[in-house]
């Protein structure tokens, strides 16, 4: 059995991608935003079992092609299985993008919610940009703080009972200066693109807000309701004293771990199928143009 955490989340990646965008505003990007009407090589890094090449394929114009490189061996066998019932032209590689050497042959580098993941994210970011011949690139990137404040509930749960943003503002900040993966790294890649020497940088935000509502169809509740829960939405938390040790040792007063905890039980306990939710994940999609002229 592989060792590498994500080749085991690949039902939870299957089950929680889907919460992210809506494809026809993924089609207003590819084809109106970034114009893309000649066929494009893109290489997607962190490409777990394929997600953005599944959706970006069959917008982009014939001839396209993509390569898609991840550590995980078990992502990489997915992917091929999937893509080998596929029409397109695809390169899967395993491979670790902090070790592997890059050329500049593709016209778009991608990456989806994988530089959170990373403890130099500036440095992978000059990777991608090495692997771009002059052109662009797009980064799907989340943004932890501003999709916590995007919970709606019903009246009888207050966000801010169940959502403490001013400690999960905390929390981020004090993993990322400790381990440099950054959570909120989204709101921040306008920023790093820019000072790395890219132009033209934009960033958009996907439009996708799921809706939990106690009267829709069975159907799309037995879809939404667990991928919501497998988000992280209303999990339970670990046992007290564990949960708020680990707190402590992040960064938090023994009070504001207390609090925290309580928030987390409280939202566990009172989340359920039949409950009224609504949710902006608000994806981050950041791009420029690479020019080495």
């Amino acid at each position: 059995m592989s060792e590498y955490y994500w080749d085991s989340k690949i039902e939870y990646l299957r089950n929680t991608r889907w919460l992210y965008y809506n494809d026809d505003y993924l089609e207003f990007l590819v084809k109106n935003v970034w114009k893309m009407n000649t066929p494009i090589n893109m290489v997607d890094y962190g490409c777990g079992y394929g997600y953005l090449g599944l959706k970006l394929l069959p917008l982009l114009p014939d001839g396209s092609t993509y390569t898609g490189i991840d550590k995980g061996e078990d992502l990489i066998k997915e992917a091929r299985e999937i893509f080998d019932k596929l029409p397109y032209s695809v390169e899967l590689m395993q491979g670790d993008i902090e070790e592997i050497q890059v050329h500049p042959q593709y016209d778009i580098a991608l990456c989806h919610a994988f530089l959170l993941h990373m403890k130099n994210p500036r440095a992978i970011l000059q990777k991608m940009i090495d692997s771009v011949r002059d052109g662009g690139r797009v980064c799907f990137e989340p943004h932890w703080i501003a999709n916590a404040a995007n919970f709606g509930f019903d009246d009888g749960l207050l966000h801010s009972e169940v959502v403490r943003l001013g400690v999960l503002q905390k929390l981020y900040e004090v993993d990322a200066s400790r381990s440099g993966k950054d959570g909120n790294i989204g709101i921040k890649l306008p920023i790093l693109l820019s000072q790395l020497g890219l132009r033209n940088v934009e960033c958009r935000v996907s439009d996708k807000v799921n809706f939990l509502d106690r009267h829709m169809d069975a159907a799309s509740k037995e879809r939404l309701y667990p991928s919501l829960r497998e988000e992280g939405i209303g999990q339970e938390p670990d046992e007290p004293s564990m949960t708020m040790e680990q707190l402590v040792e992040r960064g938090l007063t023994a009070e504001e771990a207390q609090a925290q905890y309580a928030a987390e039980l409280k939202l566990f306990q009172e989340f359920d199928s039949d409950s009224w939710l609504t949710y902006a994940p608000n994806m981050k999609i950041s791009f420029g143009t690479v020019s080495r002229e």
